[in-house]
């Protein structure tokens, strides 16, 4: 079965840090681009991290921007989001996606229609809270 499975959510509090993960199985992450999005209660879901196979740019998507990173382990066949000084505001349902498209990661995070990625995980909860 092709799938995308996250992990690593959880309760943590503010300023802490979380690494969440996605597992592909069935398929191989290499020669896909990933991201992540995040989905708080009563919002759209939106891009935070993404990062292009094509190019190995990245792009950060508001507060992801020098707290968030994104990474891939092919070995693993992982992609992992490592989250930084996490605050309240960083609640939200994390999803992993993965498209073959050969594009940029600016792209991806702010052009491709969430409807059209190859792959998405089932999501991940982060709550950050005292």
């Amino acid at each position: 079965q092709l799938q995308l499975v996250e992990s690593g959510g959880g309760l943590v509090q503010p300023g802490g840090s979380l690494r969440l993960s996605c597992v592909a199985s069935g398929f191989s992450l290499e020669g896909y681009s990933v991201a992540w999005f995040r989905q708080a209660p009563g919002e759209e879901r939106e891009a935070v991290l993404c990062y292009s196979a094509a190019d190995s740019s990245t792009d950060y998507v508001g507060p992801a921007l020098g707290r968030f990173a994104i990474s891939k382990d092919l070995l693993n066949n992982t992609a992992y989001l490592q989250m930084t000084k996490l605050q309240p505001g960083d609640t939200a349902v994390y999803y992993c996606a993965a498209a073959r498209d050969r594009k940029s990661a600016w792209f991806f995070c702010r052009n491709k229609p969430q409807n059209e990625w190859d792959f998405w995980g089932q999501g991940t909860q982060v709550t950050v809270s005292s």
